[in-house]
């Protein structure tokens, strides 16, 4: 509670302190503002001492502000006498604040959301960064004193490229939500722990099935199941077609699906595959599987459904499993797949999970994405189905990746997708009642943000496939430039259309 109020008492005495300046020859509307002053100047200092955080954090955080609140009022003699530079001067000042006071916050006081029940992997429930120049062996006397085990959270080929292998993994004995909170509350105050937060569980549910529209449209593509395809229609796959039909990719993009496994030897999805672990050529969830089919089925063979190319030219498949076979991840397992996802060579990574985050920020995941980039991967991942803010999501939230919402067949925001107005990078795709791969060389319908994130991924393979060096944020102009807005405006981001973004794609290689 403390962490949350702490920068509202901070903005308030600030405002305080500012009229108080302004008015200060006002002899009704000055001691005012000098009460609310003074006031807020309390309830900033008791948030301080009782919010959550590093001790050193929070100290420096203190003279910072306080250092501030100092050189407000010299500040403002300088602005007071022209009116016009006054409130210039409040203008680009509420913009630093937003832009670097707040996410500093993040770092000095990690604070919890309020969302869905979050819980923590019985195996390793927290992870931690040591601080450079700092060891683990500094922590020890805290783990020994509550019988922790820590081992190393990620394994990567190239460590040197990131700070990932700072991290360690620490298995927290009978941990209940007091003793973690304890754990935590220790951990923060030593100086070698650079950053903590919790291994966060990932669960995939299982997702409503319903009735398909069917589409007559064969898009050029002579697979039966294209008929339940409606979301090809609305994405204007046919126009796909045409423009690739004779087409040379500069490569063969990898799609990397990290999920419950695929089934590798699915009829419409073998020719496509690549294997990289045999463990994870297999699928007993189903939900890896219809990713899979979305993102990359094999095209123009007769049978089953189609993906976005239509001579298989430009992209293919692999497996990445995250989750095990009852659907249940966590934080650690998913940011290993991603590390060895990009370490494997994959141009996209597909990743149609997440969940409600305790934590308002995950520097793992974000260092896993910024590894990922390092090495010529894009992230695509699911906003969630939670009919919320993805913003408290994770990954979802991670800066970087491009977030994507659902839409139904009448093109509205689906029911539970969550939105992305506060996110980076967000788009829609069709995401209720998506026809696709199931294992045994079988078909079936799901829906969730799940679904839509496999056509948002096999669309950013296709113009990986057109030019290699395309960046996330250079994808993701694309898309939004060219996506059909919906009246759901920011909520859901602008409905991927692939014929033009194929276009603009094929016009733009290099």
């Amino acid at each position: 509670m403390f962490s949350s109020l702490y920068p509202i008492a901070y903005l308030l005495t600030l405002g305080a302190l500012t009229g108080w300046f302004y008015f200060r020859d006002n002899e009704q509307k000055a001691p005012l503002f000098r009460k609310v002053f003074f006031g807020a100047l309390l309830a900033y200092v008791l948030c301080w001492l009782f919010a959550s955080g590093s001790f050193s954090y929070k100290l420096a955080a203190l003279l910072r502000e306080l250092l501030l609140l100092a050189l407000l009022p010299l500040l403002l003699s300088v602005f007071r006498k022209v009116t016009w530079a006054y409130i210039a001067f409040l203008v680009v000042s509420l913009i630093s604040l937003k832009k670097w006071y707040f996410p500093e916050l993040a770092r000095t006081f990690p604070q919890e959301v309020l969302t869905e029940a979050v819980e923590v992997d019985e195996a390793a429930e927290l992870l931690i960064e040591v601080r450079e120049g700092h060891s683990l062996s500094e922590v020890q006397p805290i783990l020994d004193r509550f019988n922790i085990t820590a081992t190393p959270a990620f394994t990567m080929a190239h460590p040197e490229a990131t700070d990932l292998d700072d991290y360690y993994a620490l298995d927290v004995p009978s941990a209940n939500g007091e003793l973690l909170h304890e754990v935590r509350a220790v951990l923060q105050e030593n100086e070698a722990v650079e950053w903590l937060e919790a291994n966060e569980k990932i669960f995939v549910g299982p997702e409503e099935a319903t009735t398909a529209r069917t589409t007559r449209s064969r898009f050029g593509l002579n697979d039966p199941g294209v008929s339940q395809l409606w979301g090809f229609e609305e994405m204007k796959v046919g126009e796909v077609v045409k423009f690739l039909a004779n087409a040379e990719p500069k490569k063969q993009a990898l799609i990397a699906i990290l999920d419950t496994g695929v089934d590798a030897g699915h009829e419409d999805l073998a020719a496509n595959y690549i294997s990289t672990k045999k463990i994870y050529d297999t699928d007993r969830r189903g939900h890896g599987t219809h990713c899979a089919g979305i993102a990359g089925a094999v095209s123009n063979n007769g049978i089953g459904i189609a993906s976005f190319s239509p001579n298989n030219k430009h992209v293919r498949i692999t497996s990445i499993k995250v989750l095990n076979d009852s659907g249940f991840g966590s934080q650690r397992t998913i940011i290993n797949g991603m590390l060895e996802a990009a370490d494997r060579g994959a141009d996209v990574l597909s990743m149609s999970l997440g969940g409600p985050s305790s934590d308002r920020q995950q520097r793992a995941y974000q260092k896993a994405v910024e590894y990922a980039n390092k090495k010529g991967a894009i992230v695509v991942v699911a906003a969630g189905n939670s009919n919320r803010n993805a913003r408290n999501y994770a990954p979802a939230n991670t800066p970087g990746v491009i977030t994507v919402t659902a839409v139904d067949t009448a093109l509205n925001r689906a029911s539970f997708s969550n939105t992305v107005e506060d996110l980076q990078w967000g788009v829609a795709a069709p995401g209720v009642a998506i026809y696709s791969a199931i294992p045994g060389s079988q078909y079936g319908l799901k829906s969730g943000t799940s679904m839509a994130t496999p056509y948002v991924a096999g669309l950013v393979g296709i113009l990986k496939s057109l030019n290699p060096t395309l960046t996330t944020e250079q994808a993701y102009r694309i898309l939004n430039a060219t996506g059909k807005k919906l009246k759901t405006g920011k909520k859901t981001g602008k409905l991927i259309q692939a014929g033009e973004a194929v276009r603009i794609g094929m016009r733009d290689e290099g």
